[in-house]
Formats: C-alpha cells, sequence, structure tokens
C-alpha cells in the first residue's frame, strides 16, 4: 500500500438542513512533505471539535479500495479526499482492520482508533440525502486514528499495517455496535478493553454504568 493523497480542508460554510454551517470536510491535497503531529495536520479545519479532531481522531483515514467500491456502486467516480479524510491510501479496505493496528509510514505511526460514523454534514457534502444510511449500510467506513510517532509524509510513502496483538474488536463490529441500541455487558467489556477513541470509550462507559444501576 502506498499512501496517494494527503488532505486537509479550511474553513467553508454549507447549507445543512436549512442552516448555514461551518465545516472542513471539503478536503484538497497537499503538496511536498507535510508534518504530522499528535493533532494531525496544522492546518487541517476542524469545523465541530466535539466530535472530531483531538489525539484520538487526529487523523481520517480511507482507502482507494473502498473508493473503488463506492465509484461502482454509485456509479460516480471520487477524487482523493471527497470523504473528507486526510490520508488516501492505496488498496486500503477499512473493513479488514481492527482497532488497535498500526499503520506505519516512514517515520510515521498510527493506531486505529475508531470507524467513521456518518452525519448530516458529509451527507450535505455529498449532495444525497439518503447518505448516511447508505454509507452505515456499506460498512466501509474508513479509520480514524491516533499518531503514535510525529512525523513527515509524503505521496508515494509505502504503508505496511501491523496487527494488534491485544484484546480487541474489528472495527466493522465497532461500527456495528454503534448503532445498537441495547448494548449488553459482555459487549460493553469487549470494547472497553480494545484501544478504542476517548469520546467512543467515554459513551461505552456510560452506557455500562448506565447498565448496572438499572440492573
Amino acid at each position: 500500500m502506498k499512501i496517494i493523497s494527503i488532505n486537509a480542508g479550511k474553513q467553508q460554510t454549507q447549507i445543512n438542513k436549512g442552516r448555514t454551517e461551518i465545516t472542513g470536510i471539503y478536503k484538497t491535497a497537499l503538496q511536498g512533505s507535510v508534518q504530522i503531529t499528535s493533532l494531525g495536520i496544522a492546518d487541517d479545519f476542524i469545523g465541530s471539535p466535539k466530535h472530531h479532531g483531538g489525539p484520538d481522531q487526529a487523523l481520517y483515514v480511507y482507502g482507494e479500495a473502498d473508493y473503488q467500491w463506492w465509484a461502482k456502486e454509485i456509479g460516480r467516480e471520487m477524487p482523493p479526499g471527497m470523504f473528507g479524510e486526510n490520508l488516501t491510501i492505496s488498496e486500503l479496505e477499512s473493513a479488514f482492520f481492527n482497532i488497535g493496528d498500526f499503520l506505519h509510514i516512514g517515520e510515521v505511526t498510527l493506531q486505529a482508533t475508531a470507524p467513521r460514523i456518518p452525519c448530516s454534514t458529509f451527507a450535505t457534502r455529498m449532495g444525497d440525502p439518503q447518505w448516511v444510511k447508505k454509507f452505515r449500510a456499506a460498512e466501509r467506513p474508513g479509520l480514524y486514528v491516533r499518531v503514535i510517532r510525529e512525523g513527515r509524509l509524503a505521496v508515494g510513502e509505502e504503508v505496511w499495517v501491523e496487527k494488534y496483538s491485544g484484546e480487541t474488536v474489528s472495527l466493522v463490529e465497532m461500527y456495528r455496535d454503534y448503532y445498537e441500541s441495547n448494548k449488553n455487558e459482555e459487549t460493553l467489556r469487549k470494547l472497553l478493553n480494545a484501544p478504542v477513541a476517548i469520546r467512543a470509550r467515554e459513551d461505552f462507559e456510560k452506557d455500562l454504568a448506565e447498565l448496572k444501576r438499572t440492573g
């Protein structure tokens, strides 16, 4: 696998369900060597810090293989960055990843922490009010990552995957569990034992506490 595009977004506005929102989902390709820090790419605008960005969701990664699937599914070619990802990687299929898996790219090391959950901002960007349902059903969510080792990246660099050796869940399993409103204790503990993103961890901890409280 190789990096085929490194992308960042400037602050932009769009009309989402009749209201104006500020977003950084419109990514364009960066040229040359790009510094990757613990918080991602410095010039990448985060429109909703409550849901995006931070150390555990420093970058969003999507694969060319998943893009090719979408092109056949909806009959529309999509350039790198269309889904708002920071790194577009050849041959990558997000469904084969587990939470905790590492991506080694030159001097940079990344770790998968969560799947991308589609929202209305994403649907508006795609110009499709049914996009959230389509994206959920496809189970090709891409992956959020934390930066384990900072450094510089450039297009064309080789990417290799190191599988996480600890207790974990698959990216798709976590994705499906997000939509499950009545998670049992076994599921919640399994999710909490994996190196999931802090936002997800806080939600799972609240669900587990509520489950214990109500018996």
